[in-house]
């Protein structure tokens, strides 16, 4: 088993959206691809996966760096003990090499886009969904197949906030979501209130829409907005604070009775440990949103569960940003709380293949080898340009 290839394309998100402190239409994603010599029907077997959603891509980083260190290693330092698959541990091993701790930034998503390409190349080395050969690999049982998710949305668009936000909740509706999550902190304080009240006409309950500020809030600023949300009973209050700012995060949650979410900003098990130590988090109630496309992959995502595992907290409280279909098969193979889509935003990459249909607040993944990224139809000009 040998790496033939290793690829990068560079695609730019769709869409001109905002929320409280980004417009995404400058976005890029990298997403890779890992050949390898084993021929099927007549093309070579090859691995494919993307970082995430909402930040830029790697190329640079992928082409200059870590894609030269794979390629220089020998080709069975990187396989499993059956030597018939990769070893996505000892890959991620070898794309740090020379490495220091600490700096994650960029680096954590370039090797995490790389390790999970790796993770399709194995699921389709065996003929089977990404999240079965998750689930084996972590040693985990089964309970279901599918996951609790929501509809992720409620960006900044001109025209009436209102009327905008409540007719596109609607179209997620009737997509068959019953769970939603807005942005807040684009506008103020009343506008924004108005705005949830309209979302709550759609959801019907408060348990069924979260809010996400992006960590555009001061302490006095987030505490104000919690003092107003709090009235709705919402499913979490995501990210009032800079996601960094521990002591931030824990003063809000002081303040604020409902459940919080961050997460989707930590890039490894040393910043979710210095979270659970210092950021107030409650084992009871709260939602953590790390992303393994954003944290170096599954390897270093093991780390984190480990990490939470140790402080208490329960795998159904992970709920991981991204809203696309390699967080789908990361939460049905981990058996996590669930996970987001974004039916409406964010494509090629946001939303799921057309066989992964939500129904009564759940999904499942497709039974397509691998992430099944091939299935989805706003992703197959950007797959066919990288496989070309």
């Amino acid at each position: 088993m040998i790496i033939k290839e290793l690829r990068e394309l560079t695609v730019p998100l769709r869409g001109n959206i905002s929320n409280a402190l980004v417009n995404f239409s400058e976005h890029t994603v990298s997403l890779v691809a890992v050949v390898t010599e084993v021929v099927r029907n007549g093309k070579p077997v090859t691995g494919i996966a993307f970082d995430s959603i909402g930040r830029y891509a790697q190329g640079g980083l992928l082409r200059e760096r870590f894609f030269p260190r794979l390629l220089a290693a020998r080709p069975e330092s990187l396989l499993d003990a059956s030597g018939r698959r990769f070893d996505p541990a000892k890959v991620h091993a070898c794309a740090m090499r020379n490495e220091k701790p600490g700096g994650h930034g960029d680096r954590a998503a370039a090797v995490g886009a790389l390790e999970l390409a790796f993770w399709d190349l194995n699921a389709k080395l065996d003929d089977e969904p990404a999240f079965q050969t998750i689930s084996r690999a972590h040693g985990v049982s089964r309970l279901r197949d599918d996951v609790d998710v929501y509809a992720a949305g409620g960006y900044y668009y001109p025209g009436d906030p209102c009327a905008i936000l409540r007719d596109e909740l609607l179209r997620y509706r009737d997509m068959g979501f019953s769970a939603f999550k807005m942005k807040i902190g684009g506008a103020d304080l009343a506008t924004d209130v108005a705005r949830v009240e309209a979302a709550l006409e759609v959801a019907g309950d408060g348990s069924r829409l979260a809010v996400d500020a992006n960590g555009r809030f001061s302490v006095d600023e987030a505490a104000a907005y919690g003092k107003a949300m709090a009235q709705y009973g919402l499913r979490w209050f995501e990210e009032a604070c800079d996601p960094l700012d521990f002591d931030a995060n824990r003063r809000f949650i002081e303040g604020y009775p409902g459940a919080v979410a961050t997460g989707e900003n930590l890039f490894s098990a040393a910043d979710v440990r210095n979270l659970l130590r210092f950021g107030g988090m409650r084992a009871d109630r709260d939602i953590f949103q790390m992303d393994a496309g954003l944290s170096y992959g599954l390897t270093e995502y093991g780390r984190i569960l480990a990490e939470m595992d140790a402080h208490g907290y329960r795998r159904a409280q992970l709920y991981p940003h991204g809203g696309h279909l390699i967080n789908l098969h990361i939460a049905v193979g981990l058996q996590l709380g669930g996970c987001e889509a974004y039916p409406g935003v964010f494509q090629p990459f946001g939303g799921y293949c057309d066989d992964c249909v939500a129904g009564d607040g759940r999904i499942a993944p497709s039974s397509a080898p691998g992430f099944g990224l091939e299935r989805k139809p706003e992703l197959r000009e950007a797959i066919g340009q990288l496989l070309a």
